[in-house]
């Protein structure tokens, strides 16, 4: 049977208590939703799955119009049966489909996919989870030969059925064509007065269809996120488990519990990271390469042998083998750096070529530039690239050699070879081979002060 897939994720998230909708907030650098959808197409469905988005639904819907979804509204807000409602004409009659929810998004692909192939293709399956702590979640109640027979809400329970800790994920694989039967008897004669999607138990006891259930390998797994404190317990354990990944595939990780991935990142043997190291959108990092504390690193591409010293912000950049970076050095986006490479303390590089074995040691600034291969940039060097309307780049030979405190005002083009005296403002071209100084007279005045500020400002 194929397969459709129902995300509901039109609820307001009052608990929340802010003015982005829930399935908004963000789990690792990405929305709630994303994370759903992006584990959902993984399970091959037979068509983009079905959201069903209600409350500041249009908000949802352009921030995540980069989707390969469907998007169906609820207009009223009336229960889970009731979104799930809104997408019967939708499903094909020949389908299973499963019931996914925008505000749980730690459930894996791998779960999904042990549930799917293990859910008999007439069957109701439902994935339920053993809590520690249940409050707030609906109970799983079975009889003597431990079938389940209903769920109840905690709002409905008994102190009896309020002492069971296993409970409803809300994650359901039923087949369309019991959907199409069952969703208009739904009756909401319930404290909440909605529709609920629990009532599929009742239903397929009463027409006899076996009830199937599967617990995840974390109960954590299926946690809803309805506050700021369950957003920030997500979070941990999603990077947590994210950590244990990749100290498997053999990464040394000083301290996993001070390690933030917020996208996608790739390795390469024998990397060390260590602690308050922050990844965010897609990193590659090489072989050998040691990234030290308190850096981050977003979209970047790390060659082998490279260390990243402590306090870097490196975005949108290539870094090529055998660089030496920081400590407190920023490159900006669309940044290459040749090999063997060194960029110092306190230097910010942004939309620049450095080629090999180039040093920039101290306290400058590199923007649209292009730097030939050993090329010096002593310290307190800066290159002049915005005229207040336009940028313009600043060329420097192979073998140049930039004398401190010098400042390159573009456009200008520094010869091979070329020598720059330090303390210079260079506005012309200087030719290779020479050396170039740009300096004004010194002198000093005699019987001058300093002004001093009045007694009636003091």
């Amino acid at each position: 049977m194929s397969l459709s897939i129902v995300i509901l994720a039109a609820g307001q998230g009052k608990r929340m208590n802010s003015s982005l909708p829930k399935v908004l907030h963000c789990l690792a650098g990405k929305s709630l939703l994303e994370h759903v959808v992006q584990n959902a197409l993984q399970l091959g469905p037979a068509t983009p799955p079905l959201v069903i988005y209600g409350h500041q639904g249009e908000i949802v819907r352009k921030t995540l119009s980069h989707l390969a979804v469907t998007w169906i509204e609820q207009p009223q807000q009336l229960g889970t049966g009731h979104a799930v409602s809104q997408a019967l004409p939708h499903l094909p009659e020949s389908n299973r489909v499963l019931i996914l929810y925008g505000d749980v998004p730690l459930v894996t692909s791998n779960t999904l996919e042990q549930f799917i192939q293990n859910t008999p293709a007439d069957a109701l399956g439902l994935i339920t989870a053993h809590f520690p702590r249940p409050n707030g979640l609906g109970r799983i109640v079975r009889d003597k030969q431990n079938k389940i027979v209903r769920i109840v809400e905690e709002k409905e329970a008994t102190a009896t059925e309020r002492a069971i800790q296993e409970i409803n994920s809300g994650i359901y694989l039923v087949p369309a064509r019991y959907l199409n039967q069952w969703l208009p008897q739904l009756k909401n004669t319930n404290a909440q007065q909605e529709f609920y999607l629990t009532d599929l138990v009742h239903f397929a006891i009463e027409n006899g269809v076996s009830i199937v259930s599967q617990q995840p390998a974390e109960h954590e797994e299926v946690a809803g996120i309805n506050d700021c404190i369950q957003l920030a317990t997500a979070e941990r354990f999603y990077q947590r488990r994210y950590a244990e990944n990749l100290m498997r595939q053999g990464v040394t990780l000083y301290d996993p519990n001070r390690f933030d991935v917020r996208g996608e990142l790739t390795t390469g043997r024998d990397v060390i990271i260590d602690v308050n190291v922050i990844i965010e959108g897609r990193v590659i990092i090489g072989n050998h390469c040691i990234v030290r504390s308190n850096t981050v690193l977003r979209n970047v591409v790390i060659a082998d042998h490279v260390e990243i010293k402590e306090n870097c912000v490196i975005d949108g950049a290539e870094i090529a083998e055998h660089c030496v970076i920081g400590p407190f050095a920023r490159i900006r986006p669309t940044t290459a750096v040749g090999s063997d490479v060194q960029i110092g303390n306190f230097i910010e590089i942004k939309n620049s070529i450095i080629d090999s074995h180039t040093k920039v040691h101290h306290v400058g600034y590199i923007g649209d530039s292009e730097l030939g291969k050993r090329v010096n940039i002593g310290a307190g060097t800066i290159t002049c690239n915005f005229d207040g309307a336009n940028k313009h780049k600043t060329i420097i030979g192979d073998d140049a050699f930039i004398g401190s405190n010098t400042e390159l005002v573009a456009p200008v083009t520094i010869g091979e070879g070329a020598t720059i005296g330090a303390g210079s403002t260079i506005t012309r071209n200087a030719p290779a081979q020479q050396l170039t100084l740009c300096r004004a007279q010194q002198r000093s005045i005699a019987n001058w002060q300093r002004k001093k500020k009045s007694t009636q400002e003091l």
